[in-house]
Parts: C-alpha cells; sequence; structure tokens
C-alpha cells in the first residue's frame, strides 16, 4: 500500500506503508522515513495524480510507490536513486 501525505508548502510524500519509521542506510546515503512525513493515508490513483500536480515538490520512497511514479509519468526511471535496494527519487518543479 502507498501513505501519501500531502503537506501545507506543497510538498508531496509518497511512501511504501512498510517502510514508515525506518531508516535506511547505505554507504554515505541516508534517509529516515520519519512518521511525521511520510505517515499519510491510502489515497485512489486519481487522487494522488491530482495531489501530484498540484505539488512542488515529490519525494518518493519505496518500490511500490516508485513503481506508480514511472508508471504514471510523475517521474522518470533515470531519476531514481537506490539506498541499499529502497528505490528513491525527488521531482522538483519550477513554477
Amino acid at each position: 500500500m502507498i501513505l501519501v501525505k500531502m503537506h501545507k508548502d506543497g510538498v508531496l510524500a509518497l511512501c511504501d506503508e512498510n517502510l514508515v519509521g525506518k531508516k535506511i542506510e547505505h554507504d554515505l546515503l541516508q534517509l529516515d522515513v520519519t512518521e511525521r512525513f511520510y505517515k499519510g493515508e491510502e489515497k485512489s490513483k486519481e487522487e494522488i495524480l491530482t495531489l501530484a500536480e498540484d505539488a512542488a515538490t515529490i519525494n518518493i520512497v519505496g518500490e511500490e510507490a516508485v513503481k506508480f511514479a514511472i508508471d504514471n509519468k510523475i517521474v522518470d526511471e533515470g531519476q531514481i536513486i537506490y539506498i541499499g535496494d529502497v528505490p528513491h527519487a525527488q521531482v522538483f518543479k519550477i513554477q
């Protein structure tokens, strides 16, 4: 399940539910998947796409969330980085 949280400052967080609350580390990279930032609620595909259109920045963590973002052209596959075996991407929109 993908959890979705829209922050007041236009930042959208998309995250695989099983990663919330974990700290992901590999070499010099570290990502804290904090509940405060990433723990949102499940939304429909249409709701996620609407939120993504309105977001200024999108943080995407996890296999399911990243696959959704690639499949729906929110992010290009070449923009994905891996922290260990966990895919992560950030999208910044110039408005």
